[in-house]
């Protein structure tokens, strides 16, 4: 697999689109682009997809030439989400999205990035992809959006910060009417509850306007935007660090219920699962 990397000046190198690369990487003078790249499973996520990602928010925050970025998904979708089988063995193990040195946590759950990100969102938009989504700090959605965080109708939870963000964005009802019910959203919606700024007709525009906004914030004083980020993140951070510090054991935990198994089942099968509670 091809994986984001520093070049051997510290700069964070291209990624080219191709049939290899999990994860694309685009410099455009003072801004990345960085892509989602699975369409043929619908941009979900595999562990060498979400480390791939990993690894390109770290070269990004550690490029003093580069000033903000636009996390984007190739193809008809942003991203359905975790690759579950995929991701299971690890989850299971207790330390599914543990990192590595070179490796940023794209949930930001104990680090954060201390440049501007980004986030440019169409089509299916689901559950770690909405997390995702909820990491950064400007957000662009097509009219053509569908998000989701649907996790409880399938006998998991959402583990990558959603119980934490969605609420503090939208408010505890709002998240919660979506979060415990698995009913899907659109871009008006979003747009109402805070979890958007910007809306766009296609795909294509709302990816110029992320890039418009991102050329925007690089032409700020680089300091002044780190230092607005700190502090925006000191009012919030040391409230929310113990339960950041608990989702992969609780995400994990639920790996190893009876409920787990049988959403699976009944996914594969294509019915409604009978939940036990056990």
């Amino acid at each position: 697999m091809i994986v984001p990397t520093l070049n051997d000046k510290g700069r964070m190198a291209d990624t080219p689109f191709s049939l290899e690369a999990k994860i694309t990487v685009e410099r455009r003078d003072e801004i990345v682009l960085i892509g989602v790249n699975r369409p043929q499973i619908h941009n979900r996520f595999d562990p060498d997809a979400f480390f791939g990602l990993a690894r390109a928010y770290y070269d990004f925050d550690n490029d003093p030439s580069l000033r903000a970025a636009v996390l984007f998904g190739h193809g008809e979708n942003f991203s359905r989400g975790i690759d579950v089988d995929a991701f299971a063995p690890l989850a299971r193990a207790g330390k599914p999205f543990a990192m590595k040195d070179g490796m940023l946590d794209p949930f930001g759950k104990a680090q954060q990035l201390s440049k501007p990100l980004i986030a440019v969102v169409h089509g299916d938009t689901w559950n770690m992809a909405h997390e995702l989504h909820l990491v950064a700090d400007i957000r662009v959605a097509s009219a053509d959006v569908r998000f989701g965080q649907d996790e409880n109708t399938h006998g998991r939870f959402p583990g990558g910060g959603a119980t934490i963000r969605f609420p503090r964005e939208a408010g505890w009802g709002n998240a919660m009417r979506y979060m415990l019910t698995g009913d899907r959203w659109g871009a008006q919606e979003a747009h109402r509850m805070g979890v958007i700024q910007e809306i766009a007709l296609t795909p294509a525009k709302a990816l110029e306007l992320g890039i418009a906004l991102a050329r925007k914030v690089a032409g700020c004083g680089p300091l002044g935007i780190k230092t607005t980020l700190e502090s925006a993140h000191l009012s919030i951070d040391v409230s929310e660090a113990a339960a950041f510090a608990k989702l992969d054991e609780q995400f994990g935990g639920l790996f190893h219920t009876q409920d787990f198994a049988e959403g699976r089942r009944a996914e594969a099968e294509g019915r409604s699962p009978i939940y036990q509670g056990k």
